[in-house]
């Protein structure tokens, strides 16, 4: 990636978190405990950790304790602006991305899902410095990270079965919806701001902005190199704080 690494990001945590329940009724997902720490802060953490200045974090269910939760973390890390983006209205991943853009730059951004993990910690390279080293604003509109499923814990139980692509040799990803050889969308990405000028109003998926990209041949993807989990249910969440706890990851 030439330039500066990017310095934008937008972390997803609006959802109902319903499946979560079992687990918290009285918090919302991106608050629940995992390994030590809530959700959330996994994802805001690895991306301090990167030098991400800015970070823009939506919210629904139970909104004014996640905006409590991020002020205090706001304080204990200064050197990051975090801005809230409440919605009354569920704006699925695209629509709550598209109305995030005002503070989320003029170049690529990171997006990632407060319920996904990622576990770098043996890997030469952490992930989200892998993506802006692979990111090329030439010929990519959407950089996505895709686990194999032999590295996903909670694919099954939290993510709900099967692929998401197959990744080719020249970095591009085909939809391989289901397929249980195909590799995991971990909720992990860098997109250009330019991939939503056409973007409609109101709730909508980012997967029309995704095959926008490969219909001009804009969509690339990168494989994950260490571990991925999706903390969906309680079963998942169980999985994945046995593990990171055990091998002190996340």
């Amino acid at each position: 990636m030439s330039g500066d690494f990017p310095s934008h990001a937008m972390v997803l945590a609006a959802g109902l978190g319903m499946r979560m329940r079992g687990a918290s009724e009285h918090l919302p997902k991106p608050l629940i405990s995992c390994a030590g720490k809530p959700l959330i802060e996994h994802a805001l953490d690895r991306l301090a950790a990167a030098g991400t200045s800015s970070v823009v974090v939506n919210s629904h269910y139970l909104g004014d304790l996640l905006a409590a939760h991020l002020a205090d973390y706001a304080l204990r890390h200064p050197e990051m602006a975090i801005h809230l983006s409440p919605e009354k209205l569920l704006l699925e991943t695209g629509g709550g991305v598209a109305r995030a853009l005002p503070h989320l730059g003029k170049g690529p951004f990171f997006v990632l899902n407060s319920d996904a993990i990622l576990d770098d910690a043996a890997a030469p390279v952490p992930a989200l410095a892998r993506l802006a080293a692979a990111w090329d604003g030439a010929r990519m509109d959407a950089l996505l990270l895709l686990c194999p499923p032999a590295r996903a814990v909670g694919h099954g139980v939290g993510h709900g079965g099967g692929g998401d692509f197959r990744l080719t040799d020249d970095g591009r990803p085909l939809r391989a919806a289901g397929a249980e050889d195909a590799h995991i969308f971990s909720g992990v990405q860098l997109l250009h701001p330019r991939l939503f000028r056409d973007a409609p109003s109101g709730p909508y998926s980012l997967n029309r902005h995704y095959d926008e990209a490969a219909a001009s041949g804009r969509l690339f993807a990168l494989e994950h190199d260490g571990w991925w989990y999706h903390v969906g249910t309680p079963e998942a969440l169980a999985e994945a704080e046995r593990r990171l706890s055990r091998e002190g990851g996340g």
